[in-house]
């Protein structure tokens, strides 16, 4: 009865921690329709790949159900949430290095999480190839950063934490996560800009 009470009204993370370890099975639906695309699109900024991505969140949300008891608070739910789900994508990226593919499916290719979209709002078939040959490039520049300062630049301008967040999710000091930012923009510009001079 309870949880139907509360669905009416905003229910913030200190709240949905302590009724997710309680068992509350609403609590861990909200959850997982709070926190899905945020996981995904982490998992998918580092590791590019979506079916691999889809793998990961549920491998986060299975942890977070079996070790939500042994949340204490030192960081915020998100933070905790970020941390996993980075971890997943180290351990991930260390049992396939030596077949590592870069092929994947672009975000939302396969329809996933678009929605009904009504026909008017959809862009012409010029911009939706102009959009996908754009996102061909910038996927190809991430490709090339190193997967350190990919995870970095993933964090902090798709996620959009701080500099502290970002130190405190993946265990590095906060002067490392400024050079590592600062080089993987710098490494993307000189990787973009002779694209962006060829459509001016």
């Amino acid at each position: 009865m309870g949880s139907k009470i509360i669905q009416n009204r905003i229910v913030n993370d200190d709240e949905l921690v302590l009724r997710l370890q309680r068992g509350d099975e609403w609590a861990f639906q909200l959850l997982v329709r709070r926190y899905r695309k945020k996981i995904y699109a982490i998992a998918f900024g580092i590791t590019l790949d979506a079916e691999e991505s889809r793998d990961i969140l549920q491998e986060v949300l299975l942890q977070v159900y079996r070790s939500i008891h042994r949340f204490r608070g030192d960081a915020s739910l998100s933070t905790w949430l970020h941390r996993i789900t980075v971890n997943r994508c180290l351990n991930w990226k260390r049992r396939w290095a030596r077949r590592f593919k870069w092929m994947h499916t672009p975000l939302g290719e396969d329809g996933e999480d678009i929605g009904d979209v009504p026909a008017s709002d959809l862009p012409s078939p010029e911009t939706r190839v102009a959009d996908l040959q754009t996102r061909q490039q910038v996927d190809k520049a991430m490709r090339q950063l190193p997967e350190a300062a990919r995870t970095v630049f993933v964090l902090r301008e798709v996620e959009g934490l701080s500099y502290e967040e970002i130190a405190n999710v993946t265990g590095i000091k906060l002067g490392t996560v400024r050079s590592r930012l600062f080089h993987a923009r710098k490494r993307l510009k000189e990787i973009l800009q002779p694209l962006v001079e060829d459509d001016a």
